[in-house]
């Protein structure tokens, strides 16, 4: 099993930057599909971002341009730079992990999560 930690969330005014990194150990994750999801109180967990085994990409079109994931296998990290932020980026983001080929925007096919960091853009 893969344990996840996420960090790097906070704070900041819309049009501003924020890093979040999610931190995996337990077994290598390498070959696994990365992904973050953000949830806000109230609705369904959202998918924002994925990242394969061999860094493709996917972004869901509301953050195209703005978010980068990326990921680095040797030290078992996956990251989200979120740039240009806005009002509606705020949530609670989730990094994820799924095994390669399944539907990467599909929230029931991740069988790890982590516990979450909150991001809050103010205006």
């Amino acid at each position: 099993q893969v344990n996840l930690v996420e960090s790097g969330g906070g704070l900041v005014q819309a049009g501003g930057s924020l890093r979040l990194s999610c931190a995996a150990s337990g077994r290598t994750f390498s070959s696994d599909t990365m992904g973050w999801f953000r949830q806000a109180p109230g609705k369904e967990r959202e998918f924002v971002a994925a990242i394969t085994w061999n860094s493709g990409t996917y972004y869901t079109d509301s953050v195209k341009g703005r978010f980068t994931i990326s990921r680095d296998n040797a030290k078992n990290t996956v990251g989200l730079q979120m740039n240009s932020l806005k009002p509606e980026d705020t949530d609670l983001y989730y990094c994820a992990a799924t095994r390669p080929s399944m539907l990467i925007w599909v929230s029931a096919n991740y069988y790890a999560w982590g516990q979450g960091t909150q991001v809050t853009v103010s205006a």
